[in-house]
């Protein structure tokens, strides 16, 4: 038999080049097309050398321009440092396995080894020495980016912290699941990776040259013998180190019923692990005695041996445990498992300690029931900030190319010494307003590059067409929220990347004085300066030429890229999971917005496992555009450990310590050093606008549903577990979202800015069983973290049964009790079908709930919007309340309440104890008609009644704001009927309006 090294048969390959040369054969010019096609591939490796360099520049820039060069840093030394690691491991692993397997091959391969095998050899020979070296290569890099992802897991091993509580089966500390066991476990795998990777390949190529020959009898040469035996007892041994680390890894398994180690799992699965782990290194030392016996027989039974173990022991044994003991008598041999995994779910999410008591409700209203939640009355927020997004963009958008997020939110201000629930926007730059005509690559990046300025209203006040009662409103003028920067160049909607400061043509806003425009010329540190060839990178970056033919782009200009809030929080702390949304402030002249971080883990022991992404949609989220549900992935541990804000001005990122406990936290902060300023240099003016997150509340919740049980008992039955309402006023059943608004638990003294949820019981019942509120004042102007903030407060019902957000829905929109309100003296049933008749839409807000008269009230708010006229949008019309099986609406809150308690409600501080006159539906297409005549019902104006009727009730008002002060509803009353009485005498004794008609 010949030797491995072939070479190609003598003689030509194409019978047409035989024979002597044809005439003419040299005078033909060389062929060209090699050096072609090598010029064409030298020049596509160069364009692609050059992006890459060009996006790595233009990387290392950005991260110097926010300040974060050593998370970038960090990132990508780990990154490479385990790439290499990896890589070359299992390269070597690859080149080993074919290198010794190659030099040991027989000179003469047993008898056995056919012609074909040689004739293989044949066709590897060409490319032998090129495979040995780019088999292992291809494999080393694959396997090194596979390493490089787990930077994450290293740099947290590396950097581990105690939790400072032990788990209850092995006494571990926390920390040694969370940070340890994560990279025990990859190693354990790559490893298994590797290894099984350098046994086929060995296997291969002892096969390929002879070395093991496959026949009746399987054959093999010593040395492929003590080569394979030596991988295989690696690989038995990596695999006896993996069994006995999976008797860890059941602390975080799932089941039917909970996560966690089990009955079956403490008395069958580990010990039984702890037994395949020693067999398994016996395995592996029988694979070794292959060495000196010269025979595969002891690997051979010692891997039978060890299947029958694997299936028997580790199969067989802990199912017969579980259906022959366990299942007869489940419920009391599990209790302290479930126990254990109650205790660990309520740690891990961070509501172990919250409060819980009984709520003895009553349903039917009591006259004077609302006295002693006076306060928390004025703090009902009616502006639906889901709802009245369209109002704002059609009353303070001011042009096309201006939006508002689709979803708007909710702030606290200090209002004329008063806290004032607000909902606020940022007026951001919309490009797809901009006229068809004038979109261009100039337009879009130079001039068109940034939003202006905030929009503000109160919570609880609209003005008397049913518009929200604006704070700060219009551009150009100075409202309650004082003078601050308005230029929003990063924001949430902020187009991929603007060129500013350098052509100086910037459109600011609209001339209020005429049709033009102001400009501006950013004078912001944002962004990176394009001087030298960094024009040349971004041009590269982003394909675009203008970056070195515009003359609108200078030495002076300065590029902002990566700009919405979630991005740049994203990018400068890759670690963090970040809240769906973010939320704008006005905070010391400038416009911040303010995103919640999250610190999580899949690997907390015992702790029920959620699905992030899941845990947080609902009505909202799942429908808008702006609000998304938090990033996704199963995690069992959460903190809200982190609270960034990023200036919508120049795009700093300022990422704060929330959590001084969280040890997840603490590794990161040891990784990243500098990047995380303690909790204590947060300002008082920005700590008044932090509050507790919505996603966290949210994932909360959803365990709640069955984590408020605390009996184990009770939790393995299961008949105690609750649900979150659907959403009444969407066509689809998605859970109602949380809402922030200000209100007094029974047990505080004093309301307080709380996000609040409902719960109701598994099945068909659409009644209620919990309220849960959480406080959600982060800290007041003083910089101190207030220490109520994020107490939980969960009412467990009790008394009567209490209708559900569905069934309350329902029960308003076909009631057939009239309104005492003069202005509206019909049924809510009547008055939906008549406005709907006319053309326009009912919408009904945010059906808010809160613990007050000793019940629970629900307060609704009703919006009409005209559908077909252009430019409609929803004005609040009326409010419908709802105590028990009595529902009121009225134009105003106090008036609803007033009929809803027998006139002993007071009233919501937004409507300051008057009943804003609100006109009734218009039908499509009407106008008021303008160029009327004033006069009196008898053609002349009585000024002298007029007079005493505006005196008398001005008089009348002050007499209520002073009992209402004092909490004297009865005065309050009184004072509210000589209020009234008084604006009728003023209306009769005012010039009317008589329109006139038109010819």
């Amino acid at each position: 038999m010949s030797n491995s090294n072939f070479g190609p048969p003598p003689g030509n390959f194409n019978d047409d080049d035989s024979g002597p040369p044809r005439r003419g054969d040299a005078d033909r010019p060389a062929p060209t097309r090699r050096p072609l096609v090598t010029a064409l591939v030298v020049a596509a490796a160069m364009l692609v050398v050059i992006g890459i360099a060009a996006q790595f520049w233009t990387e290392v820039l950005w991260y110097q321009s926010v300040g974060y060069t050593g998370v970038f840093s960090t990132q990508l030394v780990t990154k490479v440092l385990l790439g290499l690691v990896g890589g070359l491991l299992t390269a070597a692993m690859v080149w080993s396995s074919i290198h010794f397997a190659y030099r040991s091959r027989p000179i003469y391969a047993p008898s056995p080894d056919t012609q074909a095998m040689e004739h293989y050899r044949e066709l590897v020979e060409p490319m032998r020495r090129t495979a040995t070296v780019a088999a292992p290569l291809a494999v080393g890099l694959f396997a090194g980016l596979s390493a490089a992802t787990q930077w994450d897991t290293f740099l947290l091993w590396r950097n581990s912290n105690p939790f400072g509580s032990k788990d209850p089966e092995f006494g571990l500390d926390i920390g040694f699941f969370v940070f340890d066991l994560p990279w025990i476990n990859f190693v354990i795998a790559f490893l298994t990776m590797v290894l099984v990777i350098g046994f086929i390949t060995a296997a291969f190529t002892h096969y390929l040259y002879g070395g093991i020959v496959a026949g009746s009898k399987m054959r093999s040469t010593q040395a492929a013998r003590v080569h394979l035996s030596v991988i295989a007892a690696a690989l038995v041994l990596v695999r006896a180190v993996g069994f006995w680390v999976d008797r860890y890894n059941l602390a975080t398994a799932e089941s039917t019923k909970i996560t966690g180690i089990q009955y079956t799992q403490a008395h069958a699965d580990i010990p039984t692990k702890g037994i395949l782990a020693v067999a398994a290194v016996m395995c592996a030392i029988m694979f070794l005695t292959t060495i000196w016996t010269r025979s595969w027989r002891l690997p051979l039974v010692g891997v039978a041996v060890l299947a029958v173990i694997v299936v028997a022991v580790g199969g067989i044994y802990p199912a017969l445990v579980q259906s022959l003991k366990v299942r007869p008598s489940e419920k009391s041999l599990e209790i302290p498992y479930i126990e254990r995994n109650i205790a660990a779910t309520r740690a891990a999410y961070g509501f172990n300690s919250i409060d819980v008591s009984s709520y003895d409700t009553k349903t039917v209203a009591q006259p004077n029931a609302l006295r002693s939640d006076a306060d928390t009355v004025p703090g009902i927020r009616l502006i639906d900030p889901n709802v009245v997004s369209p109002t704002f963009k059609q009353l303070q958008a001011s042009k096309g190319y201006y939006q508002f997020a689709d979803v708007l939110d909710v702030d606290r201000y200090v209002i004329d010494g008063k806290r004032q629930d607000t909902v606020i926007a940022a007026r951001e730059l919309d490009l797809r307003g901009v006229p068809e005509g004038q979109r261009n690559w100039l337009n879009d990046h130079t001039v068109y590059t940034h939003g202006y300025g905030v929009v503000a209203a109160k919570g609880n006040t609209r003005e008397s067409d049913g518009s929200p009662d604006f704070l700060e409103s219009q551009i150009g003028t100075q409202g309650a929220l004082g003078k601050y920067e308005p230029r929003i160049y990063f924001g949430e909607s902020s187009p991929e990347y603007s060129l500013v400061g350098g052509n100086k043509q910037e459109f600011d806003y609209p001339d209020p004085k005429g049709t033009g425009q102001i400009n501006y010329t950013y004078a912001g540190t944002g962004g990176v300066p394009l001087d030298g060839l960094k024009r040349l990178a971004y041009a590269v970056k982003y394909r675009e030429i203008n970056f070195l033919l515009s003359d609108a782009v200078t030495g002076d200009s300065r590029i902002l890229d990566h700009r919405t809030p979630r991005e740049r929080v994203q990018r400068v702390a890759p670690w963090l999971t970040l809240d769906g949304n973010a939320y704008p402030a006005v905070v010391d002249g400038r416009v911040l917005w303010i995103l919640d971080g999250y610190t999580t883990s899949s690997d907390y022991p015992y702790s029920e496992n959620t699905t992030l992404d899941q845990a947080t949609e609902d009505a909202v989220t799942s429908t808008r555009n702006s609000v998304r549900a938090v990033q996704g992935g199963q995690v069992n541990y959460v903190r809200n450990s982190v609270k960034a804000t990023v200036d919508a001005y120049d795009g700093t990122v300022t990422l704060y310590q929330w959590d001084e406990q969280d040890p997840v936290l603490k590794a990161w902060m040891s990784i990243f050093p500098g990047t995380v300023k303690p909790l204590s240099d947060i300002k008082g003016s920005l700590m008044s606008h932090l509050r507790y997150p919505e996603d966290l509340f949210k994932v909360q919740r959803k365990l709640l549903e069955k984590y408020h049980d605390t009996n184990p008992g009770s939790f393995y039955g299961g008949n105690n577990f609750w649900r979150v309402p659907d959403d009444p006023t969407q066509a689809e059943a998605l859970p109602q979202p949380p809402y922030y608004l200000s209100l007094a638990m029974p047990d505080q003294a004093k309301p307080a800015f709380s996000l609040t949820s409902t719960f109701m019981p598994t099945g068909d019942r659409n009644v209620l069983s919990g309220f849960l509120a959480v406080d959600g004042d982060a800290g007041s102007q003083d910089g101190k973290k207030s220490p109520g903030y994020g107490t939980m407060r969960l009412l467990e019902m009790g008394g009567g049964p209490v209708s559900g957000p569905g069934q309350v829905y329902n029960e308003m929109r076909s009631s057939a009790v009239s309104s005492k309100d003069p202005q509206l003296p019909t049924t809510l049933a009547q008055y939906i079908g008549t406005t709907n008749s006319n053309g326009n839409a009912v919408i009904f807000g945010n059906q808010l709930t809160l613990p007050v008269g000793g019940g629970l009230l629900y307060v609704q708010p009703i919006y009409s919007q005209a559908r077909s006229q252009s430019g409609s949008y929803p004005r609040l019309v009326a409010v419908a309340v709802a105590f028990g099986s009595k529902i009121a609406w009225a134009t105003s809150l106090d008036l609803a309440l007033n009929d809803l308690f027998g006139g002993s409600s007071g009233a919501a501080a937004g409507d300051n104890g008057t009943t804003p006159s609100l006109p009734p539906t218009p039908a499509p297409g009407s106008t008021p008609s303008p160029g009327s005549t004033a006069t009196s019902p008898s053609g002349t104006p009585n000024a002298a009644a007029l007079t005493q009727a505006l005196k008398d009730a001005q008089t009348a008002y002050a007499q209520g704001e002073a009992a209402l002060k004092r909490g004297d509803f009865a005065a309050y009353g009184e004072a509210q009927s000589k209020l009234k009485d008084a604006l009728k005498r003023a209306v009769q004794a005012s010039p009317q309006s008589v329109p006139t008609t038109k010819p």
